[in-house]
């Protein structure tokens, strides 16, 4: 996401690197035209552009900035401040009612993605210990009572349907049912339309009046720009609308329904979807997005991530391992398997500073199940063993993964150098033991003499033992 903005600024912030100490008025106004043409492109809204470059414009050509030892950088920071602005402040929380069920309606056109986002809001809140019940109310599309069922079956969230009823009078009666059922949470999925009409506004309001919902959230779907921006728009004028969710994210290369939602809405960002799995919605954080836009990397979302998904048990053993020189693939194939489940390889990449802009590295999520094959296809002993591995053992595999010889010579070979590199930082850490006196870490025993042979030994007869399996 971003891409298009994110090079503009990177170029942006490049040239004016180049110049070398103090800049002049007239460098930062030449690169501001980048910048510019690089919003209006990722289809931000046009009022928004004027106030995003009248704010940064004042700013930077300020003598605290023609005058600093570094204005580069406090050019990115004065950016980096505005996108904040523009897209926050930030507020995620749903508004819990300590008594009787939180309700919360869930609005948007046809098409934006509203169904899926309301069972991956439900599976968020259920994970958080929340008891929801969701509400198929969409009666306008045949296949959305369904489709919610099926969300329900796949999250074990109970779904609430009616026939015979109104919308309205269907989601007041789900409200009842909730409170006898203590449900602390009711998600109502409510129709949409191609396009905004009176008949779906009167319905809606309806619903409203005849719920008190205590939160009224708006999916957009990002990836139709600036026409997000705009039915935003008219359902806040129509609703009493609490919060925006924007939805895939995760396709839209521009990001302008993102920059522009906030800015001409008032209403916040609560939420984003980044993906089809129904685990794929975010708490939405402008100070992230921002650093993420200026390829500055998010690395406190990474780390959540991976607090969610990595067994801390399993990560411990892991170390232990790769400090004993023990990694098999088994292990590896356990480390691939927790990073799958952390998302897309690739907005993982856009997580770590300096990553966002790779392109030419060859890692897509399509690989990651090639390799996963390619592990499953082999034997326990050859999983713990790979030198065992040979060429008839590697046409067998390639047969079974569905891959080629060279695919698995392939992983065979990174796998090895994986291992190689992991060794190199623990021999390392062990060299520093040894060298700085009571450097060892608690319950460590400093290497002796005898040991380090008996180490090189061990090692030397590992790499004959590989040499021969290999022929």
């Amino acid at each position: 996401m971003f891409d298009g903005i994110r090079e503009s600024l990177d170029g942006f912030f490049s040239k004016i690197r180049g110049k070398g100490g103090k800049l002049t008025e007239q460098d930062i106004k030449d690169g501001l035209r980048t910048v510019r043409m690089a919003l209006l492109e990722a289809d931000v809204a046009l009022p928004v552009v004027k106030d995003f470059m009248t704010a940064v414009s004042e700013k930077a050509v300020g003598a605290e900035v023609l005058q600093s030892v570094e204005p580069s950088q406090q050019i990115v920071k004065i950016v980096h401040d505005e996108l904040i602005r523009l897209m926050g402040p930030g507020d995620s929380q749903v508004n819990f009612q300590p008594d009787g069920p939180t309700v919360i309606m869930m609005a948007g056109l046809q098409g934006s993605g509203k169904t899926t986002t309301t069972g991956k809001l439900a599976n968020r809140l259920k994970a958080k210990g929340h008891r929801p019940l969701m509400v198929a109310a969409d009666l306008q599309r045949p296949a959305a009572i369904d489709q919610l069922k099926v969300l329900g079956e796949q999250l074990e969230i109970p779904v609430y349907s009616e026939t015979g009823l109104t919308p309205p009078d269907l989601c007041a009666k789900a409200v009842e049912f909730a409170k006898q059922n203590k449900h602390d949470i009711v998600l109502l999925d409510t129709a949409g339309r191609l396009h905004i009409d009176d008949a779906l506004m009167t319905e809606l309001a309806e619903v409203q009046k005849k719920t008190q919902p205590h939160e009224v959230l708006l999916v957009v779907d990002a990836m139709v720009g600036q026409d997000a921006v705009n039915s935003a728009k008219e359902f806040d004028a129509r609703l009493p609308i609490s919060g925006v969710i924007l939805t895939k994210l995760d396709g839209d290369a521009r990001g302008g329904a993102a920059l522009s939602v906030r800015q001409v809405t008032g209403k916040p960002i609560k939420f984003v979807g980044v993906g089809e799995r129904l685990d794929r919605l975010e708490e939405f954080h402008p100070e992230r997005m921002a650093t993420r836009i200026l390829g500055m990397g998010d690395i406190v979302s990474l780390v959540e991530k991976a607090q969610q998904v990595l067994d801390k048990d399993k990560a411990a053993e892991f170390q232990d391992k790769m400090v004993k020189d023990r990694l098999t693939l088994d292990d590896f194939l356990t480390q691939l398997r927790a990073v799958k489940k952390m998302g897309s390889f690739k907005d993982l990449l856009g997580m770590i500073p300096g990553m966002a802009g790779l392109k030419d590295l060859d890692a897509s999520d399509e690989q990651f199940g090639t390799v996963e094959a390619i592990i499953c296809s082999m034997t326990a002993e050859e999983r713990k063993s790979p030198h065992v591995i040979g060429t008839s053992r590697r046409q067998r595999i390639a047969k079974g993964s569905g891959c080629t010889v060279n695919d698995v010579s392939r992983l065979l070979k990174q796998f090895e150098e994986v291992t190689k590199q992991l060794s190199s930082f623990s021999k390392a850490a062990k060299m520093v033991d040894r060298m700085i006196p009571g450097s060892a870490r608690p319950g460590q025993r400093v290497l002796s003499a005898d040991d380090r042979k008996e180490i090189k030994k061990r090692r030397k007869a590992e790499k004959q033992r590989r040499k021969a399996g290999r022929r």
